[in-house]
């Protein structure tokens, strides 16, 4: 769950427009902007190598940060969107938006598999095939998840892991109201190809033998 909330240090920037947003990147800087929560929008810039550090170590777009600006008070802010240059691939705008302890957001979590040493299917040569490697929750802006976990252990081949089945973080919960699943221990390759030849050799024999009453 989430602790102490960290500092995202950025700093003021002067002028809004494409104009003033190339000057910010011709000058080692991502531009980006601050709104909602009542206020005016607030234009802003971070450095490109701390940003791109940032978005490396992961968990960007899902982590609450204190939003440090001098002149300004600190505020409480999450990332609704990063843009990138298409060709690149590298950041060169980015939103945030200012958020309450209590706000609920929407916000994708990632799902971490455990027990795979433990489940009979994957020991018997089972493939964990992962059907959403993250979820869509509804969650407090204060108690973002890092993760939800997904128990493996006792699972056979064929076994499904939906929703449901999954102890989900307190204060969390699907945006989706139907069970979906999230993964599955399929048969290996193999034995599902054996399994089919033998289904179709069974159903020659069957019209061979109808064959030969007739």
């Amino acid at each position: 769950m989430a602790g102490q909330i960290p500092d995202l240090e950025c700093q003021e920037r002067a002028g809004t427009g494409k104009g003033a947003a190339r000057a910010a990147r011709r000058a080692g800087m991502v531009p980006g902007v601050v709104f909602g929560g009542d206020v005016d929008p607030l234009a802003i810039q971070i450095p490109f190598n701390v940003l791109l550090k940032k978005l490396k170590a992961g968990r960007f777009k899902s982590t609450l940060f204190n939003l440090k600006v001098e002149g300004q008070e600190d505020v409480r802010v999450i990332c609704r969107d990063v843009q990138r240059d298409v060709v690149k691939d590298l950041p060169t705008h980015f939103d945030l938006m200012r958020l309450r302890r209590t706000t609920r957001i929407n916000l994708f979590v990632p799902v971490e598999f455990v027990g795979e040493e433990e489940a009979p299917g994957i020991k018997r040569g089972g493939v964990l095939t992962v059907v959403r490697p993250e979820v869509e929750l509804m969650v407090t802006a204060g108690e973002i998840p890092e993760k939800i976990t997904v128990d493996l252990a006792g699972l056979a081949i064929g076994d499904v892991v939906t929703i449901s089945s999954v102890d989900l973080p307190s204060g969390s919960k699907p945006i989706i109201d139907r069970d979906f699943v999230i993964a599955n221990i399929s048969a290996p390759t193999g034995l599902a190809s054996s399994d089919d030849e033998d289904g179709e050799g069974e159903g020659e024999e069957a019209e061979t033998e109808a064959a030969a009453e007739e």
